[in-house]
């Protein structure tokens, strides 16, 4: 399998059991090696009492998208920690797009860099993820030699 067919095939396992992403109403555009992009409409049950969106909405769609680009090497990877630094507000109805890829990626550990921005293309947030490899992977080899 090449590189971005190991990412795409860690993304189609790990979709159906991410019922946060999906009940949050995220969609995968795309992903690749060390890269991943999602999107989420902020709805009505997302807006505070400022007519903003609340942040952790904000961060939930910034960490998918960690989640998904640090896992997409089939190595099962968690968040060790992160950052995030909200640079302006999101509305009810904007379409928030995560996109994010390695900054680095060694051994047991890696940094992810994601940015959140509206439709309009306005950065809203910018995140940083620390991940850290844990035992176990998305597939074996014979799944990776039988798609030869």
């Amino acid at each position: 399998m090449t590189p971005d067919q190991i990412a795409s095939r860690c993304a189609e396992i790990m979709w159906p059991d991410d019922h946060a992403a999906r009940g949050l109403g995220m969609t995968i555009v795309r992903v690749g090696p060390g890269t991943a992009t999602l999107t989420m409409t902020v709805r009505q049950d997302m807006v505070n009492s400022h007519g903003t969106c609340h942040g952790g909405f904000i961060f939930a769609v910034a960490d998918s998208a960690f989640a998904y680009a640090c896992n997409s090497y089939n190595h099962r990877s968690v968040a060790a920690g992160v950052d995030i630094n909200f640079l302006a507000p999101a509305h009810l109805g904007d379409v928030l797009t995560a996109k994010g890829h390695a900054r680095h990626q060694g051994g047991r550990s890696g940094v992810y860099d994601i940015e959140v921005s509206n439709q309009l293309g306005k950065l809203i947030a910018v995140f940083r993820g620390r991940a850290a490899r844990v035992k176990g992977h998305f597939f074996g080899d014979e799944e990776s030699l039988s798609a030869r």
